[in-house]
Formats: structure tokens, C-alpha cells, sequence
């Protein structure tokens, strides 16, 4: 088994270290430097990097830690890539045989078309489609495509833990509230996370149980965000396109 600990990159991104005190492996080094102090400050050897989507600051410095790791690179088929890697896509197992650890590849359109997610140990990296009580802007897919991806993260078991790409969650649970202000559990999470950024801890991993419990883009087919939503169509597809559309100008 492996831990995991965040390294924060850029203002608000998250690369993923999973170790077991001696081998490692990353997950989305758009910046190769704290990766590097990381792996030397904790004597860690690099065996792996897992890739969710093409988007630089996800992929933005896996070239120089090949020049001091020339290891196996996983990512989805995309043309732009200027490094070595195998492709992934759904149904792809991704063996780290140092960290004793294999995952699942989900394939999750909607932020970008290629995206994909690593699912296994009871951890979900699902760079930037599920986001704490948010969800990615979608650059390249269909509001359809990115519902039907969320809906499939959301079907994983209540305790997975899921690791994103970003700490957005405190903004996240500012815009649920405005559509859901009188939810407890909304209440409860957010001052919970005011509180973990107040001290300068990370809001993650988050879990599916808890997203389900307080993420608006999960919880679609609500009549809270029904009537929040403005639409008067009840399907929960338009219900999402709707409020994706609000988030982006909140």
C-alpha cells in the first residue's frame, strides 16, 4: 500500500505523491521543481507518472523529471504530447508494481475529450472533472458527456477517496450555498473547510459519500437545484448545463 500527499504547485493546483517510504510515483506534475524537493526531501525513488489530461499545468513538467527519472509516463492519447508515454483509456490497468498497486482507467469526458481518471485502493485521481462540491468547466466535451462522467464517479463505493487537481473547494461550497442555503450539511462542510484553509491545510481528499451528500453537479435531479437551476425542463442533463453556466460567472 502507498500514502499519499499533496504538493502544491502554481496558486491553486495539487500533484499527487503516492509512496511507501522508498518508491513513489505522481500524478499530474505541471511543475517538475517541488516534485523534485518532494522526492528528495522524503529520499523517494520516482517509479511512475500518471497523467488525467493534456492541459500544462497537469503535464507541464513531466519532461524534466524524465531527465532525472526515465520512467514509465501513463496518459490518455492526445497528439501534443512532447514526452514518452503509454496511452491509456478505459479499461486500462496501470500497474506500479513498487507500490504493490493497480488501477482502473475511467474514461471521464467533458472538461477535455481525452480525460481519464485512476481508480483503485480505494483512491479516485480524477484531475480536474470532480472537483470538492465542484465540478471542471468543460473546454472541450458536451454538458452531456461531463454529467454522464460525473454520474459515473458518483456510482463508485461512498468511501473512495478522491483526489482532484485543484483546492477550489472553499469557492465551491460558496456557490452551492447560494443554491442550497439551508442545507446542514453544506453548512457543516463549508465551515469545515473555512476552517482547514484558515490553518493552510488542504480541503482533500474529499470522499464520494461526501460529494454526494453536498456537491450541486452530483445532485442534479434534486428539486432544490431544479428550481435553483432557472430551468423549467427537469431533466437532470439541463438542470447540470444550467448551473455549470451560473458557476462560471460566480
Amino acid at each position: 500500500m502507498f500514502d499519499v500527499l499533496p504538493i502544491p504547485a502554481f496558486q491553486d493546483n495539487y500533484i499527487w505523491l503516492l509512496h511507501n517510504g522508498k518508491h513513489a510515483a505522481v500524478v499530474d506534475p505541471g511543475d517538475d521543481y517541488p516534485v523534485v524537493q518532494a522526492l528528495h526531501d522524503l529520499d523517494l525513488m520516482l517509479d511512475g507518472i500518471l497523467i488525467t489530461h493534456h492541459h500544462d499545468d497537469h503535464i507541464g513538467g513531466v519532461a524534466k523529471l524524465l531527465e532525472k527519472w526515465p520512467v514509465p509516463v501513463y496518459a490518455p492519447r492526445h497528439a501534443s504530447y512532447l514526452f514518452p508515454h503509454t496511452i491509456v483509456e478505459e479499461g486500462t490497468r496501470v500497474l506500479l508494481p513498487t507500490l504493490d498497486t493497480q488501477f482502473s482507467v475511467l474514461a471521464i469526458p467533458g472538461h477535455t475529450l481525452e480525460h481519464v481518471a485512476y481508480y483503485g485502493a480505494n483512491c479516485l485521481f480524477c484531475g480536474d472533472t470532480l472537483f470538492g462540491a465542484g465540478c471542471g468547466r468543460l473546454f472541450e466535451g458536451t454538458p452531456s458527456q461531463m454529467f454522464a462522467s460525473l454520474q459515473r464517479l458518483a456510482n463508485l463505493p461512498p468511501e473512495t477517496h478522491v483526489y482532484c487537481g485543484h483546492e477550489y473547494t472553499e469557492h465551491n461550497l460558496g456557490f452551492a450555498r447560494s443554491l442550497d442555503p439551508d442545507n446542514d450539511k453544506l453548512i457543516a462542510r463549508q465551515q469545515d473547510t473555512i476552517e482547514k484553509r484558515r490553518k493552510g491545510e488542504p480541503t482533500l481528499p474529499s470522499t464520494i459519500g461526501l460529494e454526494m451528500e453536498t456537491n450541486p453537479f452530483l445532485r442534479c435531479s434534486s428539486a432544490s437545484f431544479q428550481a435553483a437551476s432557472g430551468t423549467e425542463n427537469p431533466d437532470p442533463v439541463q438542470v447540470f448545463a444550467a448551473i455549470r453556466k451560473m458557476r462560471n460567472n460566480y
